[in-house]
């Protein structure tokens, strides 16, 4: 049978089904709670020329965009003569995956009937990879844990045992480690068993035809989106904390009629610590902006990411070279969409939301027993914290959200159970959204201590807090973020710290900035703040000019 249009059309939509079936067996099976608990992770198919065919739902930009890149390296890297049934490759490579060695990228061939076929690939975020820790303190990518070279992790069907063993000896959480790499395995192994289904209820035996219908259908939709976007040149730039110097970020739009340009010249070149980001990511996250912007409802492809052309010069600190140290390129990278948009307002204005919080406050701590001989065991906690979003043209921004990752925040009770620590607060920040017509969402405020016979250090990788995130058309600007401890002592923004004993840290995440002139705010959205407690009484009547309800 030779399928048709419909025969295709319906097999797209299933491998969505394929692939979101695929990543939700890696949270059922993840040990880390950066994938079981935040869905910091991406699950996609590719055809055997390794273009990406389908991605899940579940999982973040970065994953996903920077994922339709490495699996092309991985089919270069093993070449086709040594690719065999049974096979599982996986790698850290900050340059061949997703911009830094946290994250691993697992690659299995999908047979048919002896034949190659396609890939399943994925990728998640594991807690320890060793080094120094997740945190911005590394000088070079050496020091910040191990690297692992595109490598086949199974050999038609044997696990390579001494691979297993060189990640043991080199983390400080061996089981964890080890079980996130057989969950990536197995969530690839989920997803050829649903794609073989498929494929044997359609009596089809490859996935040729499919992946041209999809890249030519989803390019051409992306393309007539494009064609809306007024033809010329618009540029922006955004001064952010970065690490040891402010970063200017600055970017050039092309809109071509049927692609657009991205070019980051003009921006900061390489830090000296971990905060700089390998042009992977910042293709990743340039992609994503245009594209919710510009084609929101074409499925994230291989096709469809086509149109869009990004560009960063070589040593800057968006497209850095090795050995950089690049643990904490997140920080950067989630910070990319903001100066992308504000960019893309001049060619689209009335369509963006303004700057936000954007880059999430993750945060390692370490746990160690306060008396080295009480036998009390160490740990290591990752948390997932988010500011406001920007506010939006016609609604307000959002509250402790994470955008543009897209990833959820672990509840206490999971960081918690993980670890030896507190949660002792965790509630929104008020009078941190920037004003406006619609204001900017809020930042939260969180306060963390150690258990009984413990000592917590913690890795900070935070922005936003000496250049908060900027209004759009007259909105305010969102509160600066905080890092202090429990008594008002000011912390560092960034590197690792000790919480002192008998202290807690505590972290003001920021907010996002508002949009329109905060005179022109509805009054019954004025008064369902200050009700709520999130705006004041003085900053009711001072910003937004309130004198009680109107009818």
């Amino acid at each position: 049978m030779t399928p048709d249009t419909i025969d295709f059309q319906i097999m797209w939509n299933r491998l969505i089904a394929v692939v979101e079936e695929q990543a939700t067996t890696l949270i059922r099976t993840a040990f880390s709670t950066s994938v079981r608990e935040a869905g910091d992770l991406s699950a996609g198919l590719f055809d055997r020329q390794g273009r990406m065919m389908a991605q899940a739902v579940t999982g973040t930009p970065g994953h996903v965009n920077a994922m339709a890149e490495s699996v092309g390296h991985f089919v270069r890297e093993i070449g086709p003569q040594s690719i065999f049934e049974g096979d599982v490759y996986l790698t850290n490579d900050p340059w061949m995956g997703t911009g830094h060695l946290h994250d691993i990228t697992v690659v299995t061939p999908v047979f048919r009937k002896g034949v190659q076929v396609g890939f399943f690939a994925s990728t998640a975020h594991v807690v320890d990879i060793g080094g120094r820790g997740f945190g911005p303190d590394g000088r070079e990518v050496y020091e910040e844990g191990l690297l692992i070279p595109i490598s086949k992790f199974v050999e038609r069907g044997t696990v390579n045992d001494m691979l297993i063993r060189i990640v043991r000896a080199n983390v400080r959480t061996p089981d964890q480690t080890v079980g996130d790499l057989y969950s990536l395995a197995a969530c690839n192994a989920a997803g050829d068993r649903r794609l073989h289904a498929m494929l044997d209820e359609f009596g089809i035996d490859d996935l040729d035809g499919l992946s041209d219908f999809i890249m030519t259908a989803s390019r051409a939709a992306t393309e007539a989106a494009i064609a809306a976007v007024p033809r010329g040149t618009y540029r922006n730039t955004m001064t952010v904390d970065g690490f040891e110097v402010p970063v200017e970020m600055v970017v050039t739009l092309e809109a071509l009629g049927d692609r657009i340009r991205a070019d980051f010249t003009g921006t900061s070149g390489m830090s000296t610590y971990g905060v700089n980001v390998p042009e992977v990511y910042t293709r990743a996250y340039a992609c994503y902006a245009l594209k919710c912007a510009i084609a929101p409802e074409v499925p994230n492809n291989a096709g469809s990411l086509a149109p869009f052309e990004i560009t960063a010069p070589e040593g800057s600190i968006l497209a850095a070279r090795r050995p950089a140290p690049v643990s904490v390129r997140h920080v950067l990278g989630h910070l990319v969409p903001d100066v992308v948009l504000g960019a893309l307002h001049a060619a689209l204005p009335g369509t963006v939301p303004a700057e936000g919080a954007s880059a999430l406050w993750n945060i390692q701590i370490s746990a160690r027993a306060s008396d080295p001989d009480s036998g009390l065991p160490g740990a290591e906690i990752l948390m997932f914290n988010s500011g406001g979003t920007g506010a939006r043209p016609a609604l307000d921004g959002l509250s402790a959200t994470a955008f543009p990752s897209g990833v959820s925040t672990m509840s206490v009770e999971a960081t918690e159970h993980v670890g030896p620590i507190i949660v002792w607060r965790k509630d929104l920040r008020p009078g941190s959204g920037g004003a406006g017509a619609t204001r900017g969402g809020f930042g939260q405020v969180i306060e963390i201590g150690a258990r009984d016979g413990y000592d917590l250090w913690f890795n900070a990788m935070f922005d936003r807090v000496d250049h908060p995130a900027r209004g759009r058309d007259g909105g305010k600007p969102g509160a600066s973020g905080r890092v202090e401890l429990s008594d008002g002592t000011k912390l560092r923004s960034k590197g690792r710290q000790q919480i002192a004993g008998g202290h807690r840290l505590r972290l003001s995440l920021p907010g996002g900035g508002g949009y329109g002139d905060p005179l022109a705010r509805d009054s019954r959205a004025i008064a369902a703040d200050l009700e709520a407690g999130l705006i004041d009484a003085e900053t009711a009547a001072k910003v937004y000019g309130w004198q009680g309800p109107r009818d």
